[in-house]
């Protein structure tokens, strides 16, 4: 009855057009009142435990350490290094800006900045050099996909701190799949555009593509420093995201200066909304949980599905048709906040590895994100090209069949 009236009035809510974090408070608050026994106060109590959880603090600063790098012109020298690495192949420009999402993917951890930092400078100039707009969007829309599975991902971070798994095995786990998929993309690219015969660059000189990278050496050290101290066991990924935060500020406003000391006030302010935002679905989100976990939901599911004699195969192709489907109407950070409190004990019952099953979810939610209807990258090309919603879904479309059967 309990597990009934959450989930029914979580889905009335929703359909009632609420955001998704008060949808998921309200709904956890009135199952509680009318069926559980907690009181008000312990509610109150748990919503402030969970938003001091120590893994969450790496949040607000890799979305600060985003906001500068966004802000600034890495992303600008990134996209000049990668036109001199690639630039002169078949479609060249466009494999470029695959590999310059790549690289910002390793800084900014999120994937609707990476399309918007990437894809603002490259769509306008594939379009100028002679490729089609639909093109252009398509590849950008889904190559912005890798910010949230190339490491520092923040959707890594949110189930890292949901199920207490090892952030950075997840990141360490991340990196493999992220850059095979980029490279999938990329091959992708070449044979269309030796088919279609689209414009290629002139070839950098060995000059230039070393001028490119010195031009760029700071962003990219970013990726070393986060990376490598975690992995080095220099610092937690906590402490990677503070770390990154000062060295983003530092580079964006006294190395690379493209950003004054007076706009820093604005970067700051921009990094705190989206950070509030992404806190308060967090906290309503682990008080949903702490209800499913109250009332033994997921033990009781996962008590189900072991007597239906389900092998961890065929429980992971379910999980990962669920998945599909919740990423055509949610964003990624509510989905797993929704549903990795119930997928996780079943998995671990049913000896599948934590991380595992943390990257099956983000690969999942990160082709959500070019899922119509509520894909966010469909949205952000939508703006950035000034295209329909329609058109950019039909030019992302056959990349999205590519990232479908990649996964």
């Amino acid at each position: 009855m309990t597990t009934t009236a959450l989930f029914i009035l979580l889905f009335v809510f929703m359909l009632m057009g609420m955001p998704v974090a008060v949808a998921l408070g309200l709904s956890s608050l009135l199952t509680i009142m009318a069926f559980g026994h907690d009181s008000l106060a312990s509610l109150s109590l748990k919503l402030y435990e969970t938003s001091e959880h120590f893994t969450l603090m790496a949040i607000p600063f890799f979305v600060l350490a985003g906001a500068f790098m966004t802000t600034g012109g890495v992303a600008r020298r990134m996209i000049r290094f990668a036109i001199a690495a690639v630039g002169h192949l078949h479609g060249g420009l466009a494999i470029a800006s695959v590999m310059a999402c790549v690289l910002f993917a390793a800084v900014s951890g999120s994937s609707p900045a990476t399309v918007v930092a990437v894809g603002s400078i490259v769509i306008a100039g594939m379009v100028r050099a002679g490729y089609p707009q639909s093109f252009a969007a398509g590849v950008i829309c889904n190559a912005g996909t890798l910010g949230i599975l190339i490491p520092p991902s923040i959707v890594m971070v949110v189930y890292g701190a949901v199920t207490e798994t090892s952030v950075g095995a997840l990141f360490m786990a991340g990196v493999v799949p992220g850059l095979l998929l980029g490279l999938v993309l990329m091959v992708a690219i070449y044979i269309v555009a030796r088919v279609r015969n689209m414009p290629r660059q002139p070839r950098a000189s060995a000059g230039e593509v070393l001028a490119a990278g010195r031009d760029s050496i700071w962003g990219l050290l970013l990726i070393v420093i986060i990376l490598g101290g975690i992995y080095g066991g220099i610092f937690t990924p906590t402490e990677a995201a503070a770390v990154a935060a000062v060295y983003a500020f530092a580079i964006a406003v006294f190395v690379y200066r493209d950003i004054g000391m007076r706009q820093v006030p604005e970067v700051l302010i921009d990094a705190a909304k989206v950070t509030i935002m992404l806190m308060f679905i967090i906290a309503n989100a682990l008080l949903f949980a702490h209800v499913l976990t109250t009332e033994r939901i997921p033990q009781a599911i996962a008590e189900q599905i072991i007597a239906w004699d389900m092998s961890a195969w065929q429980f992971l192709i379910v999980v990962n048709i669920l998945l599909l489907v919740a990423g055509a109407f949610m964003e990624p950070t509510g989905i797993i906040l929704i549903l990795a409190p119930i997928l996780f004990p079943i998995a671990t019952q049913m000896g599948i590895d934590p991380v595992h099953l943390g990257i099956i979810m983000v690969i999942n939610l990160e082709i959500g994100m070019v899922t119509p209807p509520v894909g966010l990258n469909l949205f952000v090309t939508a703006g950035i090209t000034k295209m329909s919603i329609g058109q950019v879904v039909r030019a992302a479309l056959p990349w999205l069949l590519l990232l479908l059967t990649y996964l």
